[in-house]
């Protein structure tokens, strides 16, 4: 093979799989830049990005360089030298130390050519720090591990430490309501509490429930959009375990008999923070708590992690970067629509931009947009707080829910007045919504030229990539479900089993979404007064995929499972 090039553009782990033809120039070059502007390690990028295999990577490196792979799965990490160093300098140089022999300090890397990070890892521990080879997936993991018991310290909590988590409302000027403050001063009270948070946490629930019923006071989590229950309190604790929740949260402990919305935020080290917002409703037998996690990290995941396809993903892209016009994002209450437009704003937060919002509520803070929460009874309103942005010199506006017409027209004719505009609408797919707007009173020339794009959206539990295993379906069944027939020779459809690695089959989720942008036939046929039917079809033709054709994608990619997108999303 004919380098000339190699050596001067690439060097270290990066020029040896080039060499040995596991990766082509060019795409090395790109990776390496890539990697370099997302500020993560070239190693962990191929693996994530599935440019290479990690076995492949540390096979390479360990011929290259001399080094054996060593199998961090028989490593006791209760035994890891992780105190030594600040978890922040792990996850900066993806470097994990895993024990202190003298004045030898030995670090596990994916890339043993990481020469910084054995120097910083040298200079902060005072040893000399020599590098342990290991895979990149595997080394990923470890650190997800250690870094979350760090975090959150929930292995190592006692009864001292469940009484002392800071925990706070999450109104910085909230004052204390009046209540009975005797009916929550129960040790046993709070510590359940706090374990209960901290163990929802530890499991990624999105959200809690506190259900009290007759004779069973039940305590459920939503972990990757399903319920399960996780515990069972006496039912004598429910007046008590309400009370104290409320108390964080600045509610009236005192009034049972009307819903209250509230906020608190849990301190988990010097640099996380988790937030919650709680809701409170009256039942038959006491106050049924939900309480929603708010994870900031979450709107900081960026677009690839999101789960577009390539050319939605351009659609997406695209349509935020115009100076002007809507975007909506549309789907059922949990099916990250919050995400997904923290995400583009997220992404458009430059200091020359002027970026406000409309929340009711806001659920995460973002640093650089002007955020408002919106408060009916005090007058403001998504269609006041719109008025006032106008008034203020706006390049993009987000309005949380776009729910009455009034709201909508301001919304649109900000988008039709050289502002950007981002919204969400509850509907089932990208065409019904232009016919939500129009039954709103919304007039059809209005929406054909302000909105430029629709985004349904569905949230299904991804696959674990540890147990999942492929499925023997007939022929017929795979044709039904909407495979065409020159698939079906190389089609690999798996199915859940269930590991210690995951919950039933499935761990984490991943977005299926149907990106519609508004052509030109498209408007027209919104000014002519088209149903969704129609709309539908139109799209259809002109390459838009359904939410049931984007979920046939996941499917083929092995992430998603038929049973899983056919509970998420009925098919025509």
């Amino acid at each position: 093979m004919s380098t000339p090039s190699t050596s001067t553009n690439l060097s270290g782990l990066a020029r040896k799989l080039v060499l040995d033809g596991l990766l082509e120039e060019d795409k090395a070059i790109e990776a390496h830049e890539q990697a370099a502007k997302k500020k993560t390690p070239l190693v962990r990028y191929l693996v994530e990005k599935e440019i290479l295999d990690s076995s492949a990577i540390a096979h390479a490196a360990a011929h290259e360089f001399g080094t054996p792979i060593f199998d961090l799965n028989s490593m006791d990490l209760e035994s890891a030298a992780t105190s030594l160093v600040d978890h922040k300098m792990i996850l900066k140089h993806n470097a994990l130390p895993l024990f202190k022999r003298g004045n030898r300090l030995f670090v596990a890397v994916s890339d043993p050519t990481n020469q910084d990070a054995l120097d910083e890892f040298k200079f902060n521990v005072g040893a000399n720090a020599e590098a342990i080879l290991v895979e990149e997936d595997k080394l990923a993991k470890v650190i997800e591990t250690v870094l979350n018991e760090q975090d959150t310290s929930m292995d190592d909590l006692d009864d001292t430490d469940l009484d002392d988590i800071d925990i706070s409302s999450g109104e910085e000027d909230a004052a204390g309501e009046d209540g009975d403050e005797t009916e929550v001063d129960d040790t046993p009270v709070v510590r359940f509490v706090n374990k209960v948070l901290l163990d929802a946490i530890n499991k990624g629930a999105s959200d809690l429930h506190f259900e009290p019923y007759e004779k069973v006071y039940r305590v459920r989590f939503r972990i990757d959009g399903i319920l399960q229950e996780v515990a069972n309190p006496p039912i004598t604790l429910v007046r008590k375990i309400s009370a104290r929740i409320k108390v964080l949260s600045q509610l009236d402990i005192s009034e049972r008999r009307v819903p209250q919305d509230g906020r608190m935020k849990m301190k988990l080290s010097k640099t996380r923070a988790i937030d919650f917002r709680v809701s409170t409703c009256p039942t038959l037998f006491g106050e049924k708590i939900v309480m929603r996690i708010l994870d900031p990290s979450s709107a900081q995941l960026g677009i690839d992690a999101l789960g577009y396809e390539e050319d939605q993903k351009k659609l997406f892209m695209d349509a935020i970067h115009k100076p002007y016009g809507m975007v909506l994002v549309t789907g059922p209450t949990g099916s990250g629509k919050t995400v997904s437009l923290y995400t583009a704003l997220n992404i458009l937060n430059t200091d020359d931009r002027n970026i406000s919002t409309a929340e009711d509520p806001v659920e995460i803070g973002l640093s650089g947009i002007n955020q408002v929460n919106v408060n009916p009874k005090a007058g403001l309103t998504f269609p006041s707080a719109l008025k006032a942005f106008l008034r203020q010199d706006p390049d993009i506006i987000m309005v949380g829910e776009i729910r009455d017409i009034e709201t909508g027209e301001i919304a649109i004719k900000a988008a039709q007045t050289g502002h950007f505009v981002l919204s969400t609408l509850h509907t089932n797919d990208a065409p019904q919504t232009l016919t939500r707007l129009i039954n709103m009173g919304i007039a059809p020339f209005n929406i054909a030229s302000a909105v430029s794009l629709i985004i349904a959206q569905r949230l299904g539990r991804r696959l674990c990539s540890h147990c999942k295993q492929p499925l023997d379906l007939p022929k017929e069944a795979l044709l039904k479900e909407g495979f065409k027939e020159e698939e079906l020779n190389d089609l690999a459809i798996f199915g859940p089993v269930g590991c210690d690695q995951c919950t039933n089959g499935y761990k984490g989720r991943v977005g299926i979404y149907q990106v519609m942008p508004i052509s030109e036939a498209m408007g027209k046929l919104i000014m002519e007064g088209g149903n969704a039917i129609q709309l539908a079809d139109l799209a259809k033709a002109e390459g838009v995929n359904d939410l049931h054709a984007s979920g046939l994608i996941k499917i083929r990619q092995g992430i998603l499972s038929l049973e899983e997108l056919n509970r998420i999303v009925t098919s025509d």
